[in-house]
C-alpha cells in the first residue's frame, strides 16, 4: 500500500490544497492508525518548502469530555484551536477512526450544545476558505471500524477507497479534472436557475436558488468527490422529503427519515428508527430546522451505503439534503452548529426540474 499512500498524499497537497513554499500545512489525524498517509503528507509537504504542523487525535477523549464536561466546559473553545483555524494556510484532516459508535450513547443534549459552542472553527474555516484564505480537504484512512460499518474486510475496503479515489489509476489527478469539467458543464446550467423542484417516493419539494452559486466538487475539499451542491434560499424550502438510506451523525443513526417544510423550516419530522435522536438535533438552535445544503451526488465508483458520509453522501444515483449551516460560498445564509448530511436514493421513480424543465431522472442527468 505505499505506494498509494504516496499517490494519495500527491493528491491531497499537490491537487486538493495546492501547497506551496512557505504555507503553515495543519495536518489532523483522527487517531495514530492513519500514521502511513500522514508521513507520506508530511513528506509531501516538506518537499513542497512548506511548514507541516501535526496534531493526532486519541481515541475516546471526546467521549470522556461530553460525559464529564459541565455546561461552562461545553461552552469554552480553547485560543490555540481558534488560532490554528486563523492562522493555517492549508488544512487536511484525516479521519481514521478505532469505534464508529464511540459517540453513540452520550447525551445528544450535550453534543449539541457542544457543536454550537465549536461551530465559530468551522465558520472561521469557511469563511476564509471563501476569501482565498485557506485551501481545506477532508479524506479518511482505511480502518477496522470503517469497514465493519461498511460491512466489508479490511482489504474490501481499502481497495473501496482506491477504487473510489480513482487511485487504481495513473494518474489521479487528470481524471479529477475530467470530473471537473464535466461538472462544471453542468454547474453552468444550474447556475441560470430559480427553482429547484425535486419529486419521487414521499417526495414533493421545491427550493428557490436564485442567486444563490451551484459548485463543482471535483477533490478539492472532500477526498474522494463527486457531487454539485448550493445553500437554498432559507425561507424557500416547501413540502416533503423522504430519505431512505440510513442517516448518521456522532455515531447514532436515524433511518426512513420524513420531512415537511414550510417557508424554509422542518415543522413536522419523523423517522421510523432514531425519531428521539433525529428531534434533539432538529432541536440544537435557532437555525437546525433549516435547510443549509442541496446537492446531487455523482461520484459512480460508489453506489451502496457504507455509513460514512464522506462517501455516502457522493453516490451516483443520489441526493442529499443538509440541515442546518449552510455555506458561505454559495450565498448561503444559514447559521448553526449542525450540517447533517441526509442522503435519498434518486435511482427510480425521482426527478429533478430547474425552472419546470427534467434536468435529471432516475439517478442521471438529462441535460
Amino acid at each position: 500500500m505505499s505506494d498509494i499512500y504516496q499517490k494519495y498524499a500527491d493528491v491531497l497537497v499537490n491537487y486538493s490544497t495546492k501547497v506551496k513554499k512557505n504555507d503553515l500545512v495543519l495536518i489532523k489525524a483522527e487517531s495514530y492508525l492513519a500514521e502511513p498517509l500522514v508521513k507520506e503528507i508530511y513528506r509531501a509537504v516538506l518537499k513542497n518548502g512548506a511548514n507541516p504542523l501535526v496534531r493526532t487525535g486519541t481515541d475516546g477523549l471526546s467521549e470522556i469530555f461530553i460525559q464529564n464536561a459541565t455546561d461552562e466546559q461545553l461552552e469554552y473553545v480553547d485560543e490555540i484551536s481558534k488560532l490554528e483555524y486563523n492562522i493555517a494556510d492549508k488544512y487536511i484532516s484525516i479521519g481514521a477512526p478505532l469505534n464508529v459508535k464511540s459517540m453513540a450513547k452520550c447525551d445528544s443534549k450535550k453534543m449539541a450544545k457542544r457543536s454550537k459552542a465549536t461551530r465559530i472553527l468551522s465558520q472561521t474555516m469557511l469563511k476564509r476558505s471563501e476569501a482565498g484564505e485557506l485551501a481545506w480537504v477532508i479524506a479518511d484512512f482505511p480502518t477496522h471500524a470503517l469497514a465493519q460499518e461498511a460491512k466489508m474486510s479490511l482489504d474490501e475496503y481499502k481497495q473501496f477507497i482506491i477504487e473510489s479515489c480513482y487511485l487504481d489509476l495513473d494518474n489521479p489527478t487528470e481524471k479529477w479534472l475530467e470530473i471537473g469539467k464535466e461538472q462544471k458543464r453542468i454547474v453552468s446550467v444550474m447556475n441560470g436557475t430559480r427553482q429547484l423542484h425535486i419529486t419521487g417516493e414521499k417526495t414533493d419539494i421545491t427550493f428557490n436558488v436564485e442567486g444563490r452559486l451551484w459548485v463543482s466538487c471535483d477533490g478539492a475539499n472532500n477526498f474522494p468527490d463527486g457531487e454539485i451542491f448550493t445553500s437554498p434560499v432559507e425561507d424557500s424550502a416547501q413540502g416533503e422529503i423522504y430519505f431512505d438510506f440510513p442517516a448518521i451523525y456522532h455515531g447514532n443513526m436515524s433511518h426512513k427519515i420524513h420531512l415537511e417544510l414550510d417557508k424554509g423550516k422542518v415543522v413536522k419530522a419523523s423517522a421510523e428508527t432514531g425519531e428521539d435522536f433525529l428531534l434533539s438535533m432538529l432541536d440544537m438552535d435557532e437555525g437546525s430546522r433549516f435547510v443549509g445544503e442541496i446537492a446531487i451526488g455523482t461520484n459512480e465508483r460508489i453506489k451502496s451505503v457504507t455509513g460514512n458520509i464522506l462517501f455516502d453522501e457522493k453516490i451516483g444515483g443520489s441526493i442529499h439534503m443538509a440541515l442546518g449551516a449552510s455555506y458561505p460560498e454559495t450565498g448561503g445564509k444559514n447559521v448553526s452548529g449542525l450540517h447533517w448530511d441526509i442522503i435519498k436514493n434518486m435511482k427510480q421513480n425521482s426527478a429533478i426540474y430547474a425552472d419546470d424543465k427534467l434536468i435529471y431522472k432516475d439517478g442521471h442527468f438529462v441535460i
